[in-house]
């Protein structure tokens, strides 16, 4: 065991002496992200020091003063080497001031430890010691120790509002050649603001997001919405890049315990921290907490053992293919290529795992950001055969097992409702959806998102209950081949044996003004199937609906049919619907039982083996009826 310097106060220098032992041409690692060692950088940046020259500074995300003193004046003094071309890096970048290394994350400490990228000074920013010598690398873990055992000149900047951090985060004075006491304050961010668009993808991506899952996330709107939409989970987990306030708010509430994790159990891992003083003075001494290098925070092989890993994605646009492009410039924050990479892997590996990819329908300039192509834009992710989900603030579109067809019409249903018609002409225009697909202009505007609900059964069957959409067609037509012959003439009076695109396609593109269709979903094996469905057709005289149901014989027995008459009657009276009507078939009984159980008066007439129903919601008192 190292033992303390006998005063390590000794150790401590003017930032100058500290650089003295800098020789032109070094590289030197400089502490990552918010742990930037503001007071070494500034010194080096504006000293006149002759031996501060041609160096190559080199940090894994530049998110402080180097960035911004990365001039065109500097560059015979130094160039920066980042591995993330987001926020303050992406226009020095572009500029050719900075130079960016494509790299996944997981490798960086290898092309370190191998020496393909070699390190000759270290700038760490630290904690102050504590009595046996011993001080925390604060938030930003990443590859600090690799760089300061390869580096013949380290150098430490004690930052008293450094947290003390837990895990592999401990380094002793005397692995420093000089300790400098910091001059400026930590990098904080700011809560973000929320605003409608990432309310609504918030709680989109939280409907996904199951008990014991563990979160992977960045920063944002988004992300900072998230947090109110978790807080009534259960034993979530957490295994992150980057960890924010809006995770110590879930940990605080008790929705994250880390109890279902099978590695580091009860803790929450991530390599650095980004956020309030309220977030820095909470992670002091904290032990729920792990920071770990991110060798092992981004390696998929090891993200992909994680149970139910649910990796939540920045994207910028995405093609009716499912090609995506990534965030480039300012408003990317800390979620480059090669991160989304490892998590997209991970996710995709993990045992339950889902990859969220999320984006608002619409940019700033209310441009779609779903399109026909998106070969015209940078940073572009096209694994497309291994996408999950993708979200907007107007529903979900899952991928999995699905033709391009089928996701261009998901797609097309969580666009923006006034990009529909055109997204819908040029895709048929690409020959990608249908020559003759239907679209009814303006129903987007008239989707009722709020007709949604879970029902999970004691067995732990769940099933999601949302109105139809257009996409739904192939679900629907898989629904009906799965039919007996006897619940097809219950449903249809007749003894269909096919249901073409021609005749589906009209019965998943609702008019909801006047009618309403509810599909009931379940999960198979990855994949959605729906299992039931309901609907109400208006009357012409737009006073009363005629109704029709129908479940999947494999689910029947379960109420499924009373809580869609139940949805379909509370939207019907809300649209000014006074009753329902029926026609059953008279030996259909699982049917009648459920009408029979209505708080509201029906009356029946049996005619030719029908019974013809007719409720009145103004009758809130059962009348008897009896179905012989």
């Amino acid at each position: 065991m190292k033992t303390p310097a006998p005063d390590w106060k000794q150790k401590i220098v003017e930032p100058p002496v500290a650089l003295s032992g800098i020789k032109p041409g070094m590289r030197i690692f400089l502490g990552t992200g918010v742990s930037e060692p503001r007071t070494l950088v500034k010194h080096l940046l504006s000293s006149q020091m002759a031996n501060l020259s041609d160096l190559e500074l080199i940090q894994i995300i530049s998110l402080g003063d180097v960035i911004t003193l990365s001039t065109s004046q500097n560059k015979r003094k130094f160039r920066l080497k980042t591995f993330f071309s987001g926020w303050l890096a992406s226009e020095a970048i572009t500029a050719g001031i900075v130079d960016m290394i494509p790299c996944p994350f997981s490798s960086i400490p290898m092309l370190v430890a191998s020496g393909a990228i070699n390190i000759d000074a270290a700038f760490i920013q630290i904690s102050p010691p504590d009595d046996a010598g011993f001080s925390s690398l604060g938030v930003s873990v990443d590859i600090a120790k690799q760089a300061m055992a390869k580096a013949s000149l380290t150098i430490g900047e004690i930052n008293e509002a450094v947290p003390r951090t837990m895990g592999d985060t401990f380094v002793h004075v005397n692995d420093f050649q000089y300790l400098i006491r910091a001059e400026e304050p930590l990098i904080y961010f700011n809560r973000w603001p929320v605003d409608d668009i990432a309310d609504k993808m918030a709680a989109n991506i939280a409907s996904m997001v199951e008990d014991g899952s563990c979160l992977s996330f960045f920063l944002g709107p988004l992300y900072e919405a998230l947090g109110k939409y978790l807080m009534h989970k259960n034993n979530l987990g957490i295994h992150t890049y980057t960890f924010t306030d809006v995770l110590m708010d879930l940990i605080k509430c008790g929705a994250v315990t880390n109890k279902k994790k099978k590695s580091f159990p009860g803790k929450s891992l991530t390599a650095y921290a980004q956020g309030t003083p309220e977030l820095m003075q909470w992670l002091h001494n904290n032990p729920r907490i792990e920071f770990q290098g991110i060798d092992l925070i981004a390696d998929h092989l090891k993200t992909g053992l994680i149970d139910k890993l649910v990796a939540i994605l920045p994207a910028r646009k995405i093609d009716l293919t499912g090609n995506i492009a990534l965030h480039v410039g300012k408003r990317n924050i800390t979620a480059g290529p090669g991160q989304i990479q490892e998590l997209f892997t991970g996710a995709e590996r993990s045992r339950g795992g889902k990859a969220i990819f999320a984006l608002p329908s619409r940019n700033l300039k209310n441009e779609s950001n779903i399109l026909l192509s998106v070969d015209n834009f940078p940073n572009q992710f096209t694994t497309r055969e291994s996408l999950d989900f993708i979200v907007t603030e107007y529903g979900i579109a899952s991928f999995f097992g699905k033709s391009v067809r089928e996701r261009a019409q998901a797609l097309i249903d969580i666009a923006h409702p006034d990009d529909r018609a055109n997204l819908v002409l040029a895709a048929k225009n690409a020959r990608i959806i249908y020559a003759d697909q239907i679209y009814l202009q303006d129903s987007g505007h008239f989707y009722p998102e709020k007709i949604a609900k879970t029902h999970q059964y004691s067995d732990g069957v769940k099933v999601f209950f949302r109105a139809i959409k257009p996409s739904d067609e192939e679900a629907m037509r898989r629904l009906f081949y799965r039919f007996s012959d006897d619940t097809v003439f219950y449903r249809y009076f007749s003894p269909i044996k096919t249901m073409p695109h021609s005749k589906m396609q009209e019965y998943v593109n609702v008019d909801y003004r006047r009618d309403m269709s509810i599909v009931g979903i379940v999960e198979e094996a990855g994949r959605e199937e729906i299992i039931a469905e309901g609907r109400y057709s208006r009357r012409q005289e737009n006073s009363r609906a005629d109704t029709a149901f129908v479940v999947d014989e494999k689910f029947t027995g379960r109420g499924i049919a009373s809580i869609l008459l139940e949805m379909l009657i509370g939207h019907a009276r809300e649209k000014g619907i006074t009753g329902f009507s029926a026609d059953i078939l008279s030996d259909n009984k699982p049917m009648l039982k459920v009408y029979q159980k209505l708080p509201f008066a029906i009356k029946s007439k049996l005619k030719y083996g029908v019974y013809n129903l007719t409720i009145d919601f103004s009758e809130e008192e059962p009348s008897p009826v009896n179905f012989v």
